[in-house]
């Protein structure tokens, strides 16, 4: 069993940066793809960004527009993602997911393992 931690919300202006972060406990966390969706209010939930075992392959949502960065630490079994130039619109609750690479950047459903959440909000 993988348990996913995530921290690191919180609010900030437009125009500004944010990193969240997330810790995976479990004897296979470190053999899983992990990466991040997230789900605004009244809105279906979001693929954001994933990153691949090693670190090496990464894939982003097409409204990330070279904003977000995702990299992992497999010494301190985490994975990051910084958010730069962020809109009223990247407002959500963000979600740290772990899987197969292909179930999170191909099917992008059925995944095994996610966060609580927490919550990211931009003001205009």
């Amino acid at each position: 069993q993988v348990q996913l931690a995530e921290s690191g919300g919180g609010l900030v202006q437009a125009g500004g940066s944010l990193r969240v972060s997330c810790t995976a406990s479990g004897s296979t966390s470190s053999s899983l793809a992990m990466g991040w969706f997230r789900q605004a209010p009244g809105k279906e939930r979001e693929f954001v960004a994933a990153v691949s075992r090693s670190g090496g392959n990464t894939y982003y949502g097409d409204f990330v527009e070279g904003r977000f960065t995702i990299s992992r630490d497999n010494t301190r079994n985490t994975v990051y993602l910084q958010m730069n130039s962020l809109k009223p619109e990247d407002t959500a609750v963000y979600y740290c997911v772990a899987d197969e690479w292909w179930t999170l950047v191909v099917t992008k459903a059925g995944i095994t393992h996610w966060g609580q959440g927490t919550q990211v909000t931009v003001s205009s």
